[in-house]
């Protein structure tokens, strides 16, 4: 069939779910109620632990259930037993380990744990009664140390022999990185509504995957997964905090079964910090070696992560040391440590924004130690095919990013001199880093439906957490269709769609748009061939790949008046609509090795006296394959370079030693950027459409945009300050000489 122009793709459409956000109209997963056939709602509040080790001994709910309006206090004591099973479904996703259980027993693992939950008939009364929970402890010593001795191998890798390689380098370099914890915090606390119905469990849940809230429920109470289903049709942000179903989704639901009513139970942002998972702090010790022309020669990676004692999470942490540079010799070795904390998650740019972070300072430090400029050191080592696998690149647009940047942030201008350059009290630097993540496809299937009115509605379980996935699936589907935007009307967020993988690590584009673009390729042919081959159609008789569909019209591409539109064709034949269901299955061995790939160039003025740390401007380059459409794309890059600020300059959790306890839980203590704190930052796409990778030739932009930008900052402040810092945040605190 003939190939259809892009007329919405590539174009910077506006949301198509905008108005409804801005009038307050999108319901979020606590916004429904009555409208959506969810009557009589009750509230829930977590009682939580104020230990990080031990067991429960005694618990007193006397007052909390005294109170008026108080349905039932849940705790260890009288909650019912739950099966648990083993997530039994392919398209789940969960640490090594055991989940955390909800109420089950009296063991406490992290300071935080839920240990009791209220319901009342409303949430003041709920909050109340939590506070009179009277909870007694047998306390254990809790641990919080990195460094403890007490370690989990999670990864070895080696090629080469890294440690002869090290000792006969020109140029050795050795340094310890700590990278702090860091927090989600997006707009939206997590929060569900449960109801049971007949033995069927429907739950509005704040989840950026659909798919693994109702596994994961189905699961922990032993019932079918056709038994549940879930609705998440608006998330307001998330980051990775919603890609999997936490114990506070399993107390609403337990709740709302043991009482016969609909349960609500949002989550406060002092909650948020203890019970849905965080960056992980790391500790690297790396080592490189390097000729005295800049080719890295050697990298060894020795990697701390933290880790709850009752699951194992990990994460690329590793592999950027693998992958990144042509390196001939690596060797790396990552550990988990188990502390008494709950479960790390995945955080935007998961293990790649913090192991790029220590490879990209060392890199800017090997730059300084042969006076090498920064971006021609990283020239001199781009790979020409994958390092790790030997499979050449589906597309490779690095030097592209390095020289794009550098001519568009102005690099000449630099001084290579650390305080050189100062603009009244403020020493100023610039700073660069590159940016790497993997490019990854996932099975995803969607529906579309052709309407004989000439409209579409296409369907998928995927989520819209920010990126624009309503827009950018509505897009794909009116070009696929040659439809106008309006005319398509893209759903998701329901169990009983399509399935689709999680919304994270960049798969919704490359994956679920692929998958539209089958069902939308389909039925256009389908249409397509209905009209060559009815004598009645203008078109009878036309090859049929010289038919093209522009706004709901088929027409010959030489020819547009020989045309007729879909409500002609379907109506003349009593076809009420066409339908399909796409599917996009990846090949389980790839032939081509795929990344995104990014250089990120800072300015930061660092005050000479007070040593308060700007950044001034930034300018972020990416190789994300077709950009299908800009001004979602810019959205993204800002959002993920701002997200890089607050990784580089402000983001840390400080747990208090005693007890575990979060000391800065709460958005006045745990510092995020906000506007006065972003200049201005700029985001450009290298020409890299790629094919190899799906039929959209995406390559993803979700992760990417975070990754490097840490250590182009802390690049820049070491070119102002001449302070080199292996600490992340950098504080003002950290450059006191």
């Amino acid at each position: 069939m003939s190939p259809q122009p892009d007329i919405a793709v590539g174009k910077p459409q506006s949301r198509v779910d905008g108005r409804l956000k801005v009038t307050g109209r999108a319901k979020f997963a606590a916004d429904h109620g009555s409208d959506d056939g969810v009557d009589g709602i009750v509230h829930a509040v977590l009682v939580e632990s104020s230990i990080g080790r031990g067991r429960i001994t005694g618990i007193d709910t006397e007052a909390a259930r005294d109170l008026p309006g108080v349905l039932a206090v849940y705790d260890h004591t009288n909650a019912p037993r739950l099966p648990y099973r083993e997530n039994p479904f392919p398209d789940s996703i969960h640490p090594e380990g055991e989940r955390l259980h909800a109420l089950q027993d009296d063991r406490v693992w992290f300071f935080g744990q839920p240990v009791a939950a209220v319901v009342a008939t409303t949430l003041e009364t709920a909050r109340h009664a939590a506070r009179l929970v009277r909870v007694e402890y047998d306390t254990q010593e809790p641990e919080f140390d990195l460094s403890s001795a007490d370690t989990r191998e999670a990864e070895t890798y080696e090629r080469g022999d890294a440690d002869a390689a090290l000792e006969s380098a020109d140029i050795q370099l050795e340094s310890t990185f700590r990278l702090a914890r860091n927090h989600h915090n997006p707009m939206e606390t997590h929060s569900i509504i449960a109801r049971w119905k007949g033995g069927n469990l429907t739950v509005w849940d704040k989840t950026q995957w659909v798919n693994d809230s109702r596994n994961e429920l189905a699961a922990v109470f032993g019932i079918s997964k056709d038994a549940v289903r879930c609705f998440s049709p608006f998330v307001g942000g998330a980051f990775g905090s919603g890609g999997r179903t936490w114990v506070h989704s399993v107390i609403a639901a337990l709740a709302a079964r043991e009482l016969d009513r609909p349960v609500k139970l949002v989550l406060t942002r002092r909650q948020q910090f203890f019970t849905t998972g965080f960056r992980p702090a790391y500790e690297y010790k790396a080592r490189l070696g390097s000729d005295r022309r800049g080719r890295v020669t050697s990298l060894i990676h020795e990697i701390r992560g933290e880790s709850a004692r009752y699951e194992f999470h990990t994460e690329d942490a590793a592999t950027p040391a693998r992958v990144l540079y042509d390196t001939p010799n690596v060797r790396s070795s990552y550990h988990l440590v188990p502390l008494d904390i709950g479960g790390p998650t995945w955080m935007r740019g998961p293990g790649w924004g913090t192991g790029t972070c220590v490879i990209e300072c060392m890199m800017d430090e090997l730059a300084h130690r042969l006076r090498i400029d920064p971006v021609e050191l990283r020239l001199r080592n781009v790979p020409e095919d994958d390092p790790e696998t030997g499979l050449p690149y589906s597309t490779l647009r690095l030097r592209e990013c390095l020289t794009t940047g550098a001519r568009e942030f102005g690099w000449h201008r630099r001084n290579a001199t650390p305080r050189a350059r100062r603009d009244g009290d403020w020493l100023v630097g610039m700073g660069m880093a590159t940016g790497i993540y993997a490019t990854e496809r996932m099975f995803a299937q969607a529906h579309a439906r052709l309407n004989a009115d000439g409209s579409a509605v296409i369907q998928s379980a995927t989520s819209d957490i920010g990126p624009g996935t309503y827009t950018s699936m509505s897009q794909v589907g009116a070009d696929t269709l040659g439809l106008d935007i309006r005319a398509v009307d893209f759903r998701l967020g329901d169990t009983n769609m399509p399935p689709a993988p999680v919304q994270a690590v960049a798969w919704t584009m490359t994956s679920v748009g692929a998958a539209v673009k089958a069902a939308c390729d389909h039925i256009r042919d389908q249409a397509v061939a209905m009209a060559v081959g009815d004598e009645r159609s203008p078109l009878h008789g036309v090859p049929a790949a010289d038919v093209v569909v522009r706004r709901g019209r088929l027409q010959v591409r030489d020819n547009p008046g020989r045309s007729e539109t879909y409500e002609q064709l379907l109506r003349r034949n009593n076809r009420s609509h066409l339908e399909h269901v796409g599917t996009f299955s990846p090949p389980d061995e790839p032939e081509y090795s795929m990344y995104n790939h990014a250089a990120i160039f800072a300015e930061v003025g660092v005050d000479a006296q007070l040593n308060r740390i700007r950044l001034r401007r930034m300018v972020g380059v990416f190789d994300a394959g077709k950009i299908v459409n800009p001004r979602l794309a810019d959205s993204q890059a800002i959002g993920g370079m701002i997200g890089g600020l607050g990784q580089a300059l402000m983001e840390h959790t400080v747990t208090d030693p005693r007890d575990g306890r979060l000391v800065n839980a709460n958005f006045a203590d745990y510092l995020i950027p906000v506007n006065a704190d972003v200049p201005d930052i700029r985001g450009i796409y290298v020409d890299s459409v790629d094919t190899r990778v799906g039929p959209l030739g995406v390559k993803g932009l979700g992760e990417i945009v975070i990754v490097g930008v840490a250590p182009a900052i802390a690049n820049a402040v070491f070119n102002a300050t001449g302070r080199r810092v292996h600490e992340l945040p950098i504080t003002p605190e950290s450059l006191i000489q």
